[in-house]
C-alpha cells in the first residue's frame, strides 16, 4: 500500500507565487493545496486538515499574523511558516513569538524551502511521538505528572493512589537524591481530599535549629531579636493540607525532638508563646539517608524513626529502572523545549542506547539537567553521542583505572574488614586527627568514632 503523501496548504494572494510554491512541493512528493485569503485557509483546515502551511503576511482582509493565531487554533498540531518580504524582520520575530515553526523571505528559494518543510514535518512527527510515549507512560495526578513504563514505576504510582486514599498517615520517602521524592508527595497531596488546600514544603538542611523551628511553628513578636511582629510558621498555613519535611535525616536531635511531638498530637507552640495550636496538617517525610544507620549510629532517635515510618514508600534510583530512561527522555526534551522556545531534536538509537546503559548517580535530576544543557548549547536537530558529557559516551567511567582503584578479589572479601582497614589508613594519613579523617571518609566526626568502637580501631 502506497504511503499517503503529507499536504501542505499554501496561503497566498499572489497567483503566480502560489502556482510557482504548488509545482515545486508537488515535485518535492507533497499534496498541495491553496488558498488567497483567511477564509479559504480555514476551510482548507477543517476539510482537508493539512500537516504543514505556508502562510504569507500580507494578505487581503486579515493578515498572516493575525491570522497566525488563529490557525493554530484550529488545529495545534499544524505547523505553520510564514512568508515574509524582504527586510520584513520585526514581523517574522512577531510570527515566531506567535507560534510559526519559521519564517522564509521572499523570494523563496526552492532547495532551502525543501530542506525547511522536511526539518518542519520532522518535528511535528517526533512531537507525535512524544505525546503518544507521554500518554502511554505516565499517571496524571491533578498538575503533577509521573513518568515511566517500568513494573517499578507503575507500582510506584498504584502505592501513590492507595496512600491518597488514606488521607491522614505519615508518609515516609526513601530514596536517592534526585530521584524525585518531591514529586511523589507533591503527587500524593494532588490525589488525596486535600489537594484543595497548601502543599508546604521546607528543606530540613538549609536552616538552622532556631530557624527551622520558627520557619515550621512560627513565632511570637520578641521571641528573638528580629521577631519584630507575630509570624504564622508552615505547620499552621498548611492547616488542612500537607507539610513536606525534606531531607528530615539531616534534622539535629533537638529539632527531631520538637517534630516527634507534632506528629504525636499534631500539636506544637509558636517560639516564645505560651500557648498550645492543632491543625490537622498531613506530614510526608523524605530522606536520602539510611535511617535504620543513622539510629544505630545514634544520630537519629528511635522513636522519631518509628513514628515516621507509618508508611514507608522506596523510590527506586533510575539506574534500577532503565526502561524508563526513553520516556523521561522524550518528556524531558519535549518540554524543555517548549520553554527555549526552539524544536525538539530526536533522540537517536546509538544516543538512547548511551544513555540507558549510563549508571545515572544523580537519578532523574542529572537526566534532566544533561538534557537541558544540551539543548542550550546545541542547535542541532538530532541529540548526537558527541553531544553526551564524557562519562555518559564512556560507559560511566571518568578516569582510567590504576593500581589504587579497589579491586574485589576472585574470593570475596569482608566488608567489615575493609571498612576497618580504610579507617586506619585515613587515621595514620592525618596523624590521628579524628575530623580530618572523617572528612576524608566522607562521615561526619560522630559517625567516625561510633565506627572506631564498632570496629575498634584506635
Amino acid at each position: 500500500m502506497a504511503q499517503q503523501r503529507p499536504v501542505i496548504a499554501v496561503v497566498d494572494d499572489e497567483l503566480l507565487h502560489r502556482t510557482w510554491l504548488a509545482e515545486h512541493l508537488q515535485r518535492g512528493g507533497y499534496e498541495v493545496v491553496t488558498a488567497v485569503d483567511g477564509k479559504e485557509g480555514r476551510e482548507i483546515i477543517q476539510q482537508q486538515s493539512p500537516a504543514l502551511m505556508l502562510l504569507d503576511v500580507r494578505l487581503p482582509g486579515e493578515s498572516g499574523i493575525d491570522l497566525l493565531s488563529v490557525f493554530r487554533g484550529m488545529d495545534r498540531d499544524l505547523v505553520i511558516i510564514i512568508m515574509t518580504a524582504y527586510g520584513e524582520i520585526e514581523t517574522a520575530v512577531q510570527a515566531l513569538k506567535a507560534g510559526a515553526y519559521d519564517f522564509l523571505e521572499k523570494p523563496l528559494d526552492a532547495d532551502n524551502l525543501l530542506i525547511t518543510i522536511k526539518k518542519a514535518l520532522e518535528t511535528r512527527r517526533l512531537r507525535h511521538e512524544v505525546a503518544v510515549l507521554r500518554e502511554q507512560h505516565r499517571w496524571q495526578f491533578a498538575d503533577v505528572e509521573l513518568v515511566g513504563r517500568s513494573a517499578l514505576m507503575r507500582e510506584l504510582a498504584e502505592t501513590v493512589k492507595k496512600i491518597a486514599r488514606s488521607d491522614s498517615a505519615t508518609v515516609l520517602l526513601l530514596g536517592e537524591s534526585g530521584t524525585g521524592k518531591d514529586l511523589i508527595a507533591r503527587a500524593i497531596h494532588a490525589q488525596s481530599r486535600r489537594r484543595e488546600r497548601p502543599f508546604l514544603a521546607v528543606n530540613c538542611t538549609a536552616l538552622p535549629d532556631q530557624l527551622l523551628e520558627s520557619e515550621l511553628f512560627g513565632h511570637e513578636r520578641g521571641a528573638f531579636t528580629d521577631a519584630r511582629e507575630r509570624k504564622k510558621g508552615l505547620a499552621e498555613l498548611a492547616d488542612g493540607g500537607t507539610l513536606f519535611l525534606d531531607e528530615i535525616g539531616d534534622m539535629s536531635r533537638a529539632a527531631q525532638a520538637k517534630i516527634l511531638r507534632f506528629l504525636e498530637d499534631s500539636t506544637f507552640r509558636r517560639v516564645g508563646g505560651t500557648s498550645d495550636l492543632k491543625v490537622d496538617v498531613r506530614v510526608i517525610a523524605a530522606t536520602n539517608r539510611n535511617l535504620e544507620h543513622a539510629v544505630a549510629e545514634r544520630s537519629f532517635r528511635e522513636d522519631l524513626y518509628y513514628r515516621l515510618k507509618v508508611i514507608p514508600v522506596t523510590v527506586p534510583p533510575l539506574r534500577d529502572r532503565p526502561e524508563d530512561i526513553e520516556p523521561l527522555a522524550a518528556y524531558f526534551v519535549d518540554k524543555l523545549a517548549t520553554e527555549l522556545r526552539r524544536s525538539p531534536p530526536r533522540i537517536p538509537e546509538e544516543t538512547q542506547q548511551l544513555l540507558e546503559t549510563y549508571s545515572w548517580p544523580g537519578n532523574v535530576r542529572e537526566l534532566r539537567n544533561v538534557l537541558e544543557r544540551i539543548l542550550i548549547l546545541e542547535d542541532a536537530d538530532e541529540l548526537l553521542p558527541e553531544h553526551l558529557p564524557p562519562e555518559i559516551r564512556n560507559g560511566g567511567k571518568r578516569y582510567e583505572q590504576d593500581e589504587n582503584t579497589i579491586r574485589l578479589p576472585v574470593d570475596g572479601v569482608r566488608l567489615a574488614d575493609v571498612e576497618a582497614d580504610l579507617i586506619r589508613q585515613a587515621l595514620a594519613r592525618t596523624g590521628g586527627n579524628v575530623s580530618r579523617a572523617a572528612r576524608l571518609l566522607g562521615v561526619s566526626r560522630d559517625t567516625l568514632r561510633y565506627r572506631l568502637e564498632k570496629h575498634d580501631a584506635n
